[in-house]
C-alpha cells in the first residue's frame, strides 16, 4: 500500500495461521470502498502541519492525564461503532448520542475540543472532528504503548443521532452476540478479539460486572467462569446493588496495569486464566477462533501490536463521509447550522 494520495483498493480476506495449528480468516486491509488519503492536510496542501498539531496538545495532556488513552480509545469506539466515524458522538443537546446509557462516563471531549480550537485558530473551517479524533487516540495509544499505526484522513464530520440510535451491546453478551455485532459494522473475528483488547486500559462502572459476582444468569451465584479470587476482590469494590441510588465504583478492567494504563498484552492472559472482568472478555474462550487468537496474543505482544494497528485503521474506516458528504465542524460540540446560536 503506497503512501501517497491513493485510494484504499479492494483487499481480500486471507488466512491467517495461529499458533502453528488453527487458521483463523481475517481481511488484510480496509474494506471498499474507503476514499481516505495518507496525509490528506499536508497532501491537499490545506493544513500542512494539522498532525503534528494534533500530537502536540495530546502530548501536553497524557503528560497530566494518562487516563486520557482509555477515554480516547473508547470514545473513538463509542463514535465508529454506531454510525460510523462521523463525530457524530461528539455533539451536545439534551438527547443527543453521547447521552445514551451505553455511553454512560464516556470521557476525552475536553481534549478534542482544545485540539479543534488550535487548529481553527491556525487553519479554519479544515480539518475534521472525525480526524481529529482518530489522531488524537492514535497518539493517545501510542503513548501509552501501542503501535503508532498510520491512519488515512480526509473523513468529514455528520450529523447528530439521537440517543435512541446508539445500538452499542452490553458488555454481558455471548461471544456469538459480540461477533454478529462486530460483523454487522464489517469487522471479523480478528478485529473483535484484537479490539477488546483495549480492555487492557481504563475502568468500568461495578453495575456492568454485579450481576457476574453476585447473581450470574439469575442462579443467585457468581460466574462460574471466574477466578474466585477475582470474585473476592471485585466483590469488596462492588458491593451488591440493593439501593435506590446507590454509588456505582469504577473498577480497572485491568488490574495489572491498573492507573499506569499502559497498553500490553496482559489482558489475554488474564482471559486464560479466568480473570477478565467483563463477561464480553471472559467470553472470548468460548469460540474456537477467538480463543485461538487470544492464546496467541498471550504469547507474542509484538502479534498483538500488529494486529491492534490493523484493526484501529479497519474500525476507522467504518461508513467514513468523504468528498462532499457532510460538512467540516467549526466547533465539534455543534453542527455549523447551529454554530453560534
Amino acid at each position: 500500500m503506497k503512501q501517497c494520495m491513493k485510494f484504499f483498493p479492494l483487499l481480500a480476506l486471507v488466512v491467517i495461521s495461529l499458533t502453528g495449528t488453527a487458521t483463523v480468516k481475517a481481511a488484510t486491509g480496509l474494506n471498499p470502498p474507503v476514499k481516505l488519503v495518507w496525509h490528506y492536510y499536508k497532501v491537499t496542501n490545506t493544513c500542512d502541519d494539522a498532525e503534528a498539531y494534533i500530537r502536540h496538545q495530546v502530548e501536553k495532556f497524557y503528560r497530566n492525564d494518562t487516563s486520557i488513552a482509555p477515554k480516547l480509545l473508547r470514545l473513538l469506539y463509542s463514535d465508529c461503532m454506531v454510525n460510523g466515524c462521523d463525530a457524530s458522538v461528539l455533539l451536545q443537546g439534551p438527547n443527543s448520542e453521547r447521552t445514551a446509557p451505553q455511553n454512560r462516563g464516556l470521557g476525552g471531549f475536553v481534549i478534542i475540543d482544545k485540539i479543534k480550537q488550535v487548529l481553527e485558530s491556525r487553519c479554519p473551517g479544515v480539518v475534521s472532528c472525525a480526524d481529529i479524533l482518530n489522531l488524537a487516540t492514535r497518539d493517545a495509544v501510542h503513548m501509552a504503548g501501542a503501535p503508532s499505526y498510520p491512519v488515512f484522513t480526509g473523513r468529514r464530520d455528520g450529523g447528530a443521532l439521537s440517543a435512541d440510535a446508539v445500538d452499542l451491546p452490553s458488555p454481558s453478551i455471548s461471544v456469538e452476540e459480540s461477533l454478529a455485532y462486530f460483523n454487522s459494522k464489517g469487522l471479523d473475528v480478528l478485529d473483535m478479539t484484537t479490539l477488546l483488547g483495549a480492555h487492557s486500559m481504563g475502568k468500568t462502572h461495578c453495575s456492568h460486572i454485579v450481576n457476574r459476582l453476585y447473581n450470574f444468569k439469575n442462579s443467585g451465584k457468581p460466574d462460574p467462569t471466574m477466578n474466585t479470587t477475582l470474585v473476592s476482590q471485585l466483590r469488596y469494590l462492588c458491593p451488591p446493588r440493593t439501593q435506590k441510588g446507590q454509588t456505582d465504583p469504577l473498577v480497572y478492567l485491568n488490574p495489572d496495569s491498573g492507573s499506569s494504563n499502559r497498553f500490553s498484552s496482559s489482558y489475554y492472559s488474564r482471559v486464560l486464566s479466568h480473570n477478565a472482568v467483563l463477561g464480553v472478555d471472559q467470553q472470548l474462550l468460548y469460540n474456537e477462533d477467538s480463543k485461538e487468537i487470544t492464546q496467541e496474543f498471550a504469547a507474542g505482544f509484538e502479534d498483538f501490536r500488529k494486529s491492534f494497528a490493523l484493526a484501529m485503521s479497519r474500525m476507522g474506516s467504518i461508513n467514513v463521509l468523504t468528498g462532499k458528504a457532510g460538512e467540516i465542524r467549526r466547533d465539534c460540540r455543534v453542527t455549523n447550522a447551529n454554530y453560534g446560536a
